[in-house]
């Protein structure tokens, strides 16, 4: 109950400065991709539970032979965007917004729709969950978060089950307290854009 009061507060008082941001990317955004500058996919949540998850588009659509392939081989080396690999499909603004993590900003029409939370494991895409490991389900015992210990560690930097040993670690160790700190550490790799791609 703490958490979710603690969510729902801090989402309410960001609001003036959220918005407004948030704003001026959306428009910048739709003239660049000359089309809607908002994202919905389905994401994985709270106990396996399905979500449509809200965020600003970065990517133009897909030309035939972008599509990513989602299988994957290994865990432990396998990562989401490696470095030097810049996907063609991000756009200029789109790549500033990914670099500032304005482009998740909306995520926090989800926390306050209670499917989200400020801080707490990334929520993944459905291809991706139905290939983990076991133990990589139980990143689903609390609440998908905006920001997450792993992205406080090293964002694109890590591996995918480092990034899953950290998400595991914050379930087993959860606290509002621990929530503060983990969203001091991501502001400042914000600011830096270390990690981002």
């Amino acid at each position: 109950m703490a958490k979710r009061i603690f969510d729902v507060v801090l989402t309410l008082l960001s609001a003036p400065i959220v918005l407004p941001i948030m704003g001026v990317m959306a428009v910048v955004l739709a003239v660049e991709l000359r089309g809607n500058p908002f994202f919905v996919q389905e994401r994985i949540g709270l106990h396996g539970q399905p979500f449509r998850m809200w965020k600003l588009r970065t990517m133009r659509h897909a030309r035939p032979g972008e599509e990513q392939d989602w299988t994957v081989a290994d865990w432990d080396t396998y990562v989401f965007a490696p470095a030097g690999q810049r996907d063609p499909r991000v756009t200029r603004w789109g790549e500033f917004a990914r670099k500032t993590s304005i482009d998740e900003l909306p995520n926090l029409w989800n926390v306050l729709k209670g499917e989200m939370s400020i801080v707490g494991p990334r929520p993944e895409i459905p291809e991706i969950v139905l290939q983990y490991p076991e133990r990589y389900h139980r990143r689903h015992d609390v609440r998908p978060g905006i920001a997450g210990l792993a992205q406080a560690s090293g964002r694109s930097d890590l591996t995918y089950d480092e990034i899953a040993t950290y998400d595991l670690r914050y379930v087993d160790h959860h606290s509002v307290l621990t929530d503060i700190k983990i969203l001091w550490r991501t502001a400042a790799i914000v600011l830096t854009g270390k990690g981002a791609r």
